[in-house]
């Protein structure tokens, strides 16, 4: 992978770049049916995308482990109009992590690369990504897909594939996602719940064999958050029964919610996309990073169309450090949801932007 000094010395040069403030020019996305598999590729046009795989797998022996894969694309604005071919127009980023839950342990990588020259791809036609060593791969029919990952970092690796076993689910409204009060503000955003997950994950040269669950999330914009937005709250729960569960909250530096979503889906079923005033997100219980300093919301209370829901973090420190990559410190983690009796229903993906420092994002 890039050494931290490769990653460091691109990051000096192209500062205030990667992930550039929203343009007061953007345009509202226009409404459009997304087509197959071409929308599972790359959007240079845009400003901002990424792909995202949350899971989760049982070891043999021992508790769950926690696995999340992000590949980011940024266009880099500034260097739109040159003619050099050493122009960075593409930045590809990637970050690894898994959480051991029984050994109380977080591990997390992450590298940078310009796009081109061998180092860093995100393909136009179908879901193909590099970044040198690491890569995501989609094959099959629209309908029912397959990927596989390869992420060997330095102390961790994953080895996963991941089967559909239900249809695409399109957020918002068909596939528009709203996510601030100007039209502006949304995403072309797509996802994949329950995902068949099989593979092996590396932990400091111990490989071990998992199967379990998987989400994954595509999104694609040129502007998501408001000017007055620091951050985000976010879930994606893979529920026992086979149903799939959305919500996320958009935060004001006050703590106050500023937009809010989500969807619902059971088993077999039609989804419900939710209006913000439909979700309610109460934090319940939180916890302060020793590293820097954030305090986080580890349980939530979410009420929505789909009911009460507790969720909370199966372990605290799932803290990610990524200022040698897309240059900001979030939290994200295995986590548990639980209803209003409090039994567990199910398992999945808590993401808190924003708590360290206001996130910045095109």
């Amino acid at each position: 992978m890039p050494s931290p000094l490769h990653r460091r010395a691109l990051m000096q040069a192209l500062a205030g770049t990667l992930l550039p403030a929203a343009s007061p020019d953007a345009l509202a996305l226009p409404a459009q049916a997304l087509v197959f598999p071409r929308d599972f590729g790359a959007h240079p046009q845009l400003r901002t995308e990424w792909w995202y795989i949350t899971g989760y797998g049982l070891q043999p022996k021992g508790g769950p482990l926690g696995f999340q894969l992000t590949f980011f694309r940024s266009r880099v604005d500034v260097t739109q109009g040159m003619r050099s071919r050493f122009a960075a127009r593409q930045l590809i980023f990637a970050h690894v992590a898994v959480s051991d839950v029984q050994g109380g342990r977080l591990w997390h990588d992450q590298a940078i690369a310009r796009e081109g020259f061998g180092l860093a791809q995100a393909s136009t036609e179908d879901t193909a990504l590099r970044l040198e060593r690491w890569q995501l791969r989609r094959e099959g029919p629209p309908q029912a897909s397959t990927y596989r990952a390869s992420l060997p970092a330095r102390d961790i690796g994953l080895e996963l594939v991941f089967k559909t076993t239900q249809p695409l689910l399109l957020q918002g409204q068909q596939g528009l996602s709203r996510k601030g009060p100007q039209e502006r503000q949304a995403s072309y955003y797509y996802s994949q719940p329950q995902l068949d997950a099989q593979g092996t994950i590396s932990v400091q040269g111990r490989r071990m064999a998992v199967e379990g669950r998987a989400w994954l999330d595509h999104e694609w914009s040129e502007e998501i958050l408001h000017p007055d937005a620091v951050g985000w709250d976010w879930i994606g729960m893979n529920l026992d029964d086979g149903s799939a569960l959305t919500a996320f909250n958009l935060r004001r530096a006050d703590g106050s919610a500023l937009w809010a979503g989500g969807s619902f889906r059971k088993a077999g079923g039609a989804s419900i996309s939710f209006a913000p005033e439909q979700v309610r997100m109460q934090p319940m219980r939180h916890w302060v990073s020793p590293n820097s300093r954030a305090r986080y919301p580890v349980q939530w209370q979410i009420d929505s169309p789909a009911g009460s829901h507790t969720v909370a973090a199966l372990l605290d420190n799932q803290e990610l450090d990524s200022r040698n990559s897309t240059g900001g410190i979030y939290w994200e983690g295995l986590s548990e949801l639980r209803d209003g009796q409090g039994r567990r229903v199910g398992l999945g993906y808590l993401e808190m932007t924003g708590y360290a420092a206001p996130l910045k994002l095109g």
